[in-house]
């Protein structure tokens, strides 16, 4: 059967005489022209071939399938955009590699040869040392690039709005600039940690989210954690002297606690411990500073006892030891709502503790612990080279 002649409309919108007249609008007509305006949708859109097919999409068919197309395809853009803008597994984004790429055209760095670690948070890669003006940077480097993606960050933000240092900056900031703000941390925690003597990576240089520190390994083979490391049974309890004496060291002198310390957080190397992932470290007057110090502790006391250390202090005993304070509770839950409710306490009264309170018996000593007034954040703050993009 000879295909049916299509009526051609012209400008004026309409075709023939009399009874014949047809529109524009005549729904058979319209049909076929959706079909054929179908084939500009997308090449996201499968839409089929009609040469052999004559196909008829009447005006609701076809307005709903546009719609979808157009849908469909601001999704695309906005889930392409999102990966060319994050920093997740071992892949860097554009603007992450070209910020790697000023710091080796600066000569800061020489060579970036490639990620030797990845977690949640960040990527470390491996690069061989530059120079900088008006200090030695070390022949081999540690690049912490932080990731760009924000899921692993929107638990993690109690660790930084409650901070004294931080928290002021921390409301003004969108969820991108937070992400700097905490390489920002992790960079002053460090300087403050070698500042008194403990055996952490040496801050270079901070680039926005990138961190250039020293590297801790030889000939491009990272330390082991200490999780993974082989040690002797004299080792071992050296080890656990070490941490000790560092959880200690770090509390009084540096007036700081982990928050996160674990046998995963800290290498072994020459024979000595090193400490790594601080940027979730905060002050001891932290409004929950004293059960993140409570859980180092107890992450600390099972690895040790796994390890069949002897003498090695339950979490409780770490905790009196680490702070100086003497809270006899023996029991883990009392222990912990014991320093829930101080913290809850000095949160909504804010006020001085008596010596003589029967309550909170260890209030005093936990006041005459605190160390680190906020001046010496600002001087340090001064000292340190910072990109001031990364503020």
């Amino acid at each position: 059967m000879a295909e049916e002649a299509r009526p051609t409309i012209g400008k004026t919108g309409i075709c023939g005489k009399g009874k014949n007249i047809i529109t524009k609008h005549d729904p058979a007509l319209a049909a076929r022209k959706n079909a054929s305006r179908m084939m500009e949708f997308g090449p996201h859109f499968d839409t089929g071939d009609d040469i052999d097919i004559e196909m008829k999409f009447p005006n609701r068919v076809y307005n709903e399938l546009k719609v979808h197309s157009m849908s469909e395809q601001k999704r695309l853009a906005r889930v392409h955009d999102k990966k060319e803008k994050s920093t997740s597994d071992k892949a860097l984004d554009p603007k992450t590699r070209l910020q790697i790429y000023k710091l080796i055209n600066s000569e800061v760095l020489e060579s970036v040869s490639g990620a030797v670690s990845t977690g949640k948070e960040a990527v470390i890669l491996h690069a061989m040392g530059g120079k900088l003006p008006d200090r030695l940077v070390p022949a081999e480097c540690a690049l912490k690039v932080f990731k760009t993606t924000l899921n692993e960050f929107k638990t993690r933000d109690k660790y930084i709005k409650d901070d004294y240092r931080f928290k002021d900056r921390f409301k003004k900031l969108n969820p991108r600039k937070i992400i700097r703000m905490w390489a920002e941390k992790e960079m002053h925690n460090l300087i403050r940690m070698r500042k008194v003597g403990i055996t952490v990576p040496e801050v270079i240089l901070l680039k926005k989210h990138i961190l250039v520190m020293s590297f801790v390994g030889t000939d491009r083979k990272p330390a082991p954690k200490l999780k993974f490391a082989e040690l002797s049974r004299d080792q071992t309890q050296h080890a656990y002297a070490q941490c000790v004496q560092i959880m200690k060291r770090l509390y009084h002198e540096a007036g700081l606690i982990h928050a996160d310390l674990s046998e995963y957080n800290l290498l072994w190397h020459q024979g000595q411990l090193w400490v790594i992932d601080v940027s979730q470290a905060v002050e001891p007057q932290h409004p929950h500073g004293l059960e993140f110090l409570l859980r180092d502790c107890t992450n600390i006391s099972q690895f040790f006892s796994k390890k069949d250390v002897p003498d090695v202090l339950s979490p409780q005993d770490l905790f009196n030891e680490v702070s100086g304070l003497n809270v006899s509770v023996a029991d883990h839950s009392d222990f912990l709502t014991e320093l829930q409710q101080f913290q809850k306490y000095r949160k909504t009264e804010n006020a001085h503790v008596d010596l003589e309170s029967n309550d909170y018996p260890f209030d005093y000593f936990f006041s005459k612990s605190l160390s680190q007034d906020q001046s010496e954040f600002k001087k340090e703050l001064k000292e340190t080279q910072v990109d001031v993009d990364a503020i």
